[in-house]
């Protein structure tokens, strides 16, 4: 089958298509025939081994895992001897979690990964994308018990995990304001946030509001000055917090009235289901920037590298 692997860190160009053998489903798991996969910061870093960390984890010299991608969309072509969630032909999406191995023609993962029928009203590429913002704005929004009325601010909302973030907490009957550029607010507004703040022209911090929980989806806020904009028993979700973020985040906790959740996600099979059903009910709909083919995965990598994509960016393999 062909692939994308990379076998050291780097730009984008250690991303190399080369045929590799095809995966056979172990008794408890599915063969995955995957129609679309997407290009996530989670990748980026993973490619750039950037934190430095990440060498920890993945590989110090070199990476561990040949095969990049978390997210998938496609058809059951195989099925283990034990399986029984699933037949041949189903066609499903999910999150390949640490496995990774998504940009590929195949994959196989245990039946009880986070995998589920794929809606029916979405295209493989739309239903590749939701995973990734959608698993990550769940599980702290989630942690986070959002009540309906709560006032919810969403920083970087027209991302992958931002859009996904104002979406989640609207159908959790959050008032949601959405933090992005002057370029991205009507994209914004489309998805459903009550307010909409241009930060190249306004600082939240400084206008005088408060909101029951803020959410950096992208790194992009000084804790400590945004911290004020929080109410007093307020909850802040740093997603993508950095160390310094961390600490800073668990002195808050430590100290005061006020929380700040950061940490690694984590995911199941019923997490996949709850946004199916967002999905099929209209609530969350994937925002989509670029579409790729596999062999230009490069180049995609390249472009949301730069940090200005809007939502995702969709590979069809």
């Amino acid at each position: 089958m062909k692939a994308i692997v990379y076998t050291q860190y780097g730009a984008p160009d250690v991303l190399q298509i080369k045929e590799v053998a095809m995966p056979s489903p172990k008794g408890n798991e599915i063969l995955i025939r995957i129609k679309a996969t997407a290009v996530n910061s989670g990748d980026v870093r993973l490619r750039k081994a950037d934190p430095f960390a990440v060498r920890f984890i993945f590989g110090f010299i070199k990476p561990k895992i040949n095969i990049l991608g978390s997210v998938f969309s496609g058809d059951v072509e195989g099925i283990g001897k034990d399986v029984k969630k699933f037949k041949i032909g189903d066609t499903v999406f999910g999150h390949t979690d640490m496995n990774f191995g998504s940009y590929a023609e195949y994959k196989s993962l245990p039946e009880n990964a986070s995998i589920a029928l794929k809606p029916a009203n979405v295209s493989h590429g739309e239903a590749a994308v939701i995973p990734f913002g959608g698993v990550t704005a769940y599980h702290f929004i989630k942690k986070a018990m959002i009540k309906p009325g709560q006032k919810v601010l969403v920083i970087g909302a027209s991302g992958a995990v931002g859009s996904s973030a104002v979406q989640i907490a609207k159908s959790f009957g959050a008032h949601v304001t959405g933090v992005c550029s002057t370029a991205n607010m009507d994209l914004v507004k489309s998805i459903g946030a009550d307010n909409v703040i241009d930060y190249t022209k306004q600082d939240f911090t400084q206008n005088g509001e408060t909101y029951d929980v803020i959410f950096d989806t992208v790194k992009a806020i000084s804790v400590p000055k945004a911290i004020k904009s929080l109410n007093k028993n307020g909850i802040m979700i740093l997603s993508a917090a950095g160390i310094s973020e961390m600490l800073q985040g668990l002195w808050i906790s430590k100290t005061s009235s006020k929380k700040v959740m950061t940490g690694v996600i984590g995911h199941t099979a019923a997490d996949i289901i709850f946004l199916k059903g967002l999905i099929e009910t209209g609530r969350l709909k994937p925002v989509i920037d670029r579409t790729y083919p596999l062999e230009k995965i490069a180049e995609a990598h390249a472009y949301a590298e730069k940090g200005h994509k809007k939502g995702n960016i969709i590979i069809n393999v």
